[in-house]
């Protein structure tokens, strides 16, 4: 068998794998909640920023708008966030967190610390982080262009 069709010589492979396991992760966390983890995300980008339209959301996520609008419909009616029209352009949806949405922010604060300790092993640490996050968004650059 040629080598560059064995499955550990997959990139696709590890990256899928890690990135379903580290989901697997986060559910138990967020669940208690009653969040999922694309919830989860949107949660973080708003934390970041309120008030954003939902195109911006969606580029953030690396997402289309008609993935996000579901969610964001869902996590309005759990009372999480709020959709209204733009001041400048009805056609443009700004989506702003609620109280609720705004609370679950201390609530969730171990969350990252729980599923960084999950995650950091003999090569993956403090310190090698920022390395990885490097190479991995170079990835998603050279994909998304």
């Amino acid at each position: 068998m040629k080598e560059e069709f064995r499955l550990d010589n997959q990139l696709c492979f590890r990256l899928y794998t890690a990135s379903r396991l580290i989901t697997q992760t986060y559910h138990p966390l967020l669940s208690e909640h009653g969040l999922t983890y694309p919830q989860y995300l949107v949660l973080l980008v708003l934390w970041e920023k309120d008030s954003q339209p939902v195109n911006d959301i969606a580029h953030r996520l690396y997402l289309e708008t008609n993935t996000v609008t579901p969610l964001l419909q869902r996590m309005e009616k759990e009372g999480i966030l709020i959709r209204r029209k733009g001041d400048k352009d009805a056609r443009q949806m700004i989506v702003s967190l609620t109280e609720k949405g705004i609370g679950l922010r201390e609530k969730l604060a171990d969350v990252p610390f729980r599923v960084g300790s999950s995650v950091m092993c003999e090569t993956v640490t403090p310190d090698t982080a920022p390395s990885l996050y490097r190479m991995l968004d170079g990835i998603i650059a050279k994909l998304t262009h």
